[in-house]
């Protein structure tokens, strides 16, 4: 008796990591390709539409972000028959390797992308740096980057200390500095909260005619988990690709935050922390008239108790 042929309905969560890798090459071999780029890397490639994603991702934000423990590009493959190319990494790596520059200069060289009407790359974190700076081999394609590193060159951003033990890295040669590369794209976007420090410093970096600036302020330092928990990721992608992800649309795409409990509990703490007490009061009153949450009913009626007009 032979096991089931895995298919893109089947969930890979929690499988280790060579089990993982081996369905996913039954998945897409029908229609694609599964490739090892050196040791920590691979390519995952699905031929389906005329558009292209190619996603960055890392093994352990697969299994962590997606319910069937598969890459976030075959969501897009699965509602709007995009291809997708998923470029992974075991642990974070910022996709620094000559395997990986090897491939991407393969697929210039055979005219990949060329094959496709629109390319677009994208990535989270040390994934968006990756999304930017290989975005160079597929001129007009469009670029979403989710609080992106310009660099860990210390020699521009000694002042990030996050990432420390990367700097023995070389981001100086290929595909090194990711801002510069997004000068072939057609357009870019880069997703931040301005009150996250380092963040907003290397957003500041992707400054270019061609880049907007989405700011997701209070949101805090996941904001690819917040998208994906509002519901809002995939709208997000498919309006980048029609050319309809202005700094408007997105506006109304982000009034989900109203109803997202994490970003209501950030922006208190904010409040609380300037001691802005007119303004906590505001959101506590709006808040509690639409949803159930202790901590702004205790906050309101702390207020009330501690201001001497509410007291008889």
């Amino acid at each position: 008796m032979t096991d089931k042929m895995p298919t893109l309905d089947s969930s890979l969560a929690d499988l280790p990591t060579k089990q993982w890798l081996h369905q996913v090459e039954q998945i897409a071999d029908e229609d694609g390709y599964l490739q090892p780029l050196g040791k920590r890397h691979h390519a995952i490639f699905m031929e389906e539409g005329a558009t292209l994603l190619v996603s960055f991702e890392t093994l352990q934000g697969i299994q962590a972000l997606s319910e069937l423990g598969q890459p976030l590009g075959w969501d897009m493959l699965k509602q709007l028959g995009w291809s997708s190319l998923c470029v992974t990494s075991d642990g974070d790596t910022w996709f620094r390797d000559p395997s990986v520059y090897a491939y991407f200069d393969r697929l210039i060289d055979d005219g990949f992308f060329d094959e496709f009407d629109q390319v677009i790359f994208y990535g989270a974190g040390p994934c968006a740096y990756a999304a930017a700076a290989y975005s160079v081999a597929s001129p007009g394609a469009t670029v979403i980057a989710i609080q992106p590193q310009a660099t860990l060159d210390p020699r521009l951003t000694e002042w990030d200390n996050r990432f420390t033990d990367m700097r023995i890295h070389d981001f100086s040669t290929r595909y090194g500095y990711a801002p510069d590369m997004l000068e072939a794209a057609e357009r870019a976007y880069v997703f931040y909260d301005p009150r996250e420090k380092l963040d907003a410093m290397h957003a500041a970096l992707f400054t270019r005619p061609n880049v907007t600036k989405l700011r997701m302020r209070f949101m805090g330092d996941a904001l690819q988990t917040d998208l994906l928990e509002m519901d809002i990721w995939a709208t997000i992608l498919e309006a980048a690709a029609t050319d309809e992800l202005t700094e408007n649309h997105f506006a109304k795409l982000y009034r989900a935050r109203r109803d997202y409990r994490p970003y209501l509990r950030n922006m208190l703490d904010a409040l609380e922390g300037e001691e802005r007490k007119h303004l906590i009061e505001l959101l506590c009153v709006n808040v509690n008239s639409r949803m159930r949450m202790r901590r702004f009913r205790a906050t309101l009626r702390d207020l009330h108790r501690d201001d001497p007009e509410d007291q008889d």
